[in-house]
C-alpha cells in the first residue's frame, strides 16, 4: 500500500478534513512542529514536550522549570479530593486503570479543578483594568474584585482553602516566581496582582485569606502566557498523575465495590416514614 499526502484533486479535500500544525507523520518519519522525534528524544523533558505540544515552540530551560514546578505541585491532594476518591472507587469496580482515570478526570469541572482557570481570568481582568483605565495595581485590584463578585459571587478563586490555614504549596511556588522575576525570566506583573489580591482580601475581610495552590499555579501560567482555558487542561494533566497513583494503589490493595462511605455506616435519610401503598 502506498501512503501519500495528496496536493490536489478530490483526495486533497479528504486530506484537508483534518488540519494540524502539531504533528507531521509519514512512513518512517514523525515530527512535532517541525522537530523530528529522534532529535527530541533524550534532549527534551516531558514538561518541555508539554509546552511544545500546546504552544508550538520549545520553552527556555528556565521557563520550563517554572512550568514543571506548577505541574508537579498539584498532582495530588488525597482521597478527600473528589477526583481521587472517584479513581479509588472506580478501581474497586473491576475496571481498568484507564477507566478509573477517565472517571476521575471527568469531575474536574468549575468547582473541583476550575479555580486555576478562574484565577488566571481574574488576574488578566485586573491587568486589563490597569491598562485600560491607567490605574495602579491597588485601585485596579479593588475594581476587579468588585467586578468578580458582581458576576460570580463572593468566592474569589485561588484564595483560601477549606483544609489548610496556609496552603504549603503556594509560598514555595511564589518564591520560585519571585526568583524568576529577579532573573528576568518573567515580568512579574501577575505576581504583583496576585499579591495585591491577597492584601485586598485581608482589607475586605479583616482576616488573612492566603493564596492557595490554584492561585499560585495561576500566577505561573499567567506569567508564562498560558491562556486561561488551557490552564485548566494543564491542571487536569497534573492531577492525572495523582489519579493514576491512587488508582494503581487501590488496584494493588484490592477491594470490591467500595463506595464513598464504609458499608457499616448508612447515609442520612430525610424521606417519609414507612407507609402503606394501599
Amino acid at each position: 500500500m502506498t501512503i501519500h499526502r495528496p496536493d490536489s484533486g478530490p483526495e486533497k479535500a479528504v486530506a484537508d478534513w483534518w488540519r494540524t500544525e502539531i504533528i507531521d507523520m509519514k512512513p518512517g518519519e514523525i515530527s512535532y512542529f517541525g522537530y523530528p522525534i529522534e532529535s527530541l528524544i533524550g534532549n527534551v523533558s516531558f514538561t518541555q514536550m508539554v509546552w511544545l505540544m500546546v504552544q508550538g515552540e520549545l520553552p527556555s530551560p528556565d521557563k520550563a522549570k517554572l512550568l514543571d514546578a506548577a505541574l508537579m505541585s498539584a498532582v495530588d491532594h488525597g482521597p478527600q479530593a473528589p477526583s481521587i476518591a472517584i479513581a479509588r472507587m472506580a478501581s474497586t469496580c473491576g475496571v481498568g486503570l484507564n477507566n478509573a482515570m477517565a472517571s476521575a478526570v471527568n469531575v474536574l469541572g468549575d468547582v473541583h479543578g476550575g479555580a486555576g482557570e478562574q484565577a488566571v481570568s481574574l488576574y488578566r481582568m485586573i491587568y486589563n483594568i490597569m491598562q485600560d483605565e491607567q490605574l495602579d495595581v491597588a485601585a485596579a485590584t479593588q475594581k476587579g474584585l468588585a467586578c468578580q463578585r458582581e458576576h460570580f459571587g463572593k468566592f474569589i478563586p485561588g484564595f483560601g482553602h477549606r483544609f489548610h490555614p496556609v496552603d504549603p504549596r503556594a509560598p514555595r511556588l511564589m518564591e520560585l516566581v519571585e526568583n524568576a522575576v529577579g532573573e528576568g525570566i518573567v515580568e512579574g506583573r501577575y505576581l504583583a496582582i496576585a499579591q495585591q489580591v491577597e492584601k485586598q482580601l485581608f482589607k475586605d475581610k479583616g482576616k488573612s485569606i492566603p493564596m492557595n495552590i490554584d492561585g499560585a499555579t495561576a500566577v505561573i501560567y499567567a506569567e508564562l502566557g498560558v491562556p486561561a482555558e488551557l490552564s485548566r487542561g494543564l491542571f487536569c494533566l497534573s492531577r492525572s498523575v495523582g489519579i493514576l497513583a491512587h488508582a494503581w494503589e487501590q488496584t494493588q490493595q484490592g477491594g470490591r465495590n467500595k463506595g464513598p462511605i464504609p458499608r457499616d455506616l448508612l447515609w442520612t435519610y430525610d424521606g417519609p416514614q414507612k407507609r402503606d401503598p394501599n
